[in-house]
């Protein structure tokens, strides 16, 4: 089995993680204020090539997506230009409230280096044993392909499973007799 059909394997009981995302907990510091998140990680935003997700003040992007429950998180597309498309992206799990000032103070649970391949779409297989129980994914795009001052991210998406947890409604109470 190559690594493409292994790859595509993994991914069938995998789903796009996009209904489990806690929108009003969604956060993005250095946006454009006319290019934002929004346009990288919404169901139809992100199909459009002509929407982007821009960094404003330099190169540099943190986002915050909480889920609404627990994931398993597999792998992560991250589209971008050939120039100005992400390059190294650090992802934390389960880390909030992190800033500019303190992203370097953590150790990332994991890194990727994107190539020109998964900059067009082909997902980045991620450590899967670091996201196991995901509350929250913070990424960090640190640079992009060409060291320009703007970074442009046209998708993000993200495939993982949910933790199956147990449903306490279905649960009978043990009388005591």
């Amino acid at each position: 089995m190559s690594a493409a059909e292994s790859a595509t394997a993994i991914q069938k009981n995998q789903v796009d993680l996009l209904d489990f995302i806690d929108w009003s907990g969604v956060e993005c510091l250095n946006q454009s204020s006319t290019h934002s998140l929004s346009n990288a990680l919404k169901q139809g935003y992100r199909e459009d090539e002509g929407l982007n997700l821009e960094s404003d003040a330099d190169e540099q992007l943190l986002i915050y997506i909480p889920f609404t429950q627990v994931i398993k998180l597999h792998s992560i597309v991250v589209m971008g230009s050939e120039e100005e498309g992400p390059k190294t992206v650090k992802l934390f799990a389960n880390r909030e409230h992190m800033g500019f000032s303190n992203v370097n103070d953590f150790p990332p649970s994991d890194t990727a280096v994107l190539s020109p391949d998964n900059i067009k779409g082909k997902p980045v297989v991620l450590k899967y044993v670091k996201f196991q129980n995901v509350r929250s994914l913070t990424i960090f795009i640190e640079d992009n392909q060409s060291s320009s001052e703007i970074t442009k991210v046209q998708k993000i998406a993200l495939y993982g499973s949910t933790v199956e947890t147990t449903d306490m409604k279905g649960l009978k109470k043990i009388e005591d007799h």
